[in-house]
């Protein structure tokens, strides 16, 4: 005999869940609500979906676990960033199921940071935990991050990792970025630093204020300010990075040419030295044959001269190239993402209430109730 049970909204919104399905997706309820300094806590969870449909379910139980002894008003922000399986599918049915659950699906892939920006923008919690769905980073650090917030000493907590995670090339490349940020940059970015971090909403709105087109998120996190603590984490290894060698070179050059002032004073200090050099190694053979009566062999420094003056000048251009692009782009004014639809219950804390809670399903189902 199929085990249902029916649970009535409110709203007279009714439920019906098959309790004896163990393949069924099972919804957890809220905890009792609580509160922080008297005031009730709304939080929600922002992630985004690019080939997600492997883990999409185990990150919604498992966030919706970590968050419902914090608050039992939570949102469950899914960004789909364009992804070509079925994330968006499973996504929808997870707001069908659950009124939490909200989705915005970008009509296209825009990238990463994008997509997390523009989930942050449809945020509307007192407390944002952002967090990546490939449960690299774990959902249980909400734990940990609520935690240390609530010693009221900060707006952001956010994990770094302890050591960096992947094989040799990708902790090479890693090592390589920070240490180029470190050295080239105007602002410092702390090594390792993950996705994964709860801000507040006052932090949030003020990180959505940024109108750049052309950026790399991890900036942005420490150019918008407030005080920011981190916590060590461990990255787990779950899957093949999306990020390739070519995809981390790029947003290298992305972030120095979109960040960093000091390429530019570099290249000036470069013209300047080439030019000093030149002049020097000019007196020096005009000198030498004033003196010795030696000439220099006109191949031998012709080539020469036109290969590196031609190669500098090329890798110059190169670079004030990409600082041009990085300004067309900005003075497009076009929105850096473009949303198809958003899908959201707005009385979703009501609704909420008629949620099983997954330890409540295990009792019913060893009491045949």
């Amino acid at each position: 005999m199929a085990l249902r049970s029916t649970f009535q909204s409110n709203k007279g919104m009714e439920l019906k869940l098959d309790l004896a399905n163990p393949g069924r997706l099972e919804l957890p309820v809220p905890a009792p609500r609580t509160t922080l300094k008297g005031l009730h806590v709304r939080l929600s969870i922002v992630t985004t979906l690019y080939r997600s449909a492997p883990t999409i379910r185990e990150f919604y139980r498992r966030s919706l676990l970590a968050a419902e002894p914090i608050t039992s008003d939570i949102e469950l922000i899914f960004v789909n960033d364009g992804s070509p399986d079925d994330s968006l599918d499973l996504a929808l049915e997870l707001h069908r199921a659950d009124p939490r659950v909200v989705v915005v699906d970008l009509a296209r892939n825009f990238g990463h940071h994008k997509a997390i920006m523009t989930g942050l923008m449809h945020a509307t919690g007192d407390l944002v935990f952002l967090v990546d769905s490939d449960l690299e980073e774990e959902p249980e650090l909400l734990t940990d991050f609520y935690a240390r917030w609530q010693n009221g000493d900060c707006d952001v907590v956010f994990g770094v990792q302890e050591s960096r995670r992947g094989g040799v090339i990708e902790r090479a490349s890693g090592a390589l970025f920070f240490s180029l940020v470190d050295s080239l940059s105007d602002h410092a970015v702390p090594r390792n630093i993950v996705v994964a971090r709860l801000m507040t909403s006052d932090y949030v709105r003020a990180l959505v204020q940024h109108q750049d087109h052309e950026f790399v998120i991890f900036h942005l996190w420490q150019l918008t300010g407030f005080r920011q603590v981190s916590v060590p984490v461990r990255k787990l290894s779950l899957s093949p990075s999306t990020y390739s060698l070519r995809m981390r070179l790029e947003m290298a050059i992305k972030y120095l040419t979109t960040t960093s002032t000091k390429i530019l004073y570099f290249i000036l200090y470069a013209g300047v030295a080439i030019f000093a050099l030149s002049l020097l190694a000019i007196a020096f053979y005009i000198t030498r044959y004033l003196h010795s009566g030696i000439g220099v062999d006109g191949f031998t420094s012709l080539i020469v001269s036109i290969w590196f003056f031609g190669g500098s000048t090329t890798f110059i251009l190169g670079i004030i190239g990409i600082y041009v692009a990085n300004i067309l782009s900005e003075t497009k004014r076009r929105p850096y993402t473009v949303v198809r639809q958003v899908y959201r219950v707005e009385d979703a804390a009501a609704a909420g209430s008629n949620v099983v809670r997954v330890s409540e399903r295990d009792h019913r189902l060893n009491t045949g109730a």
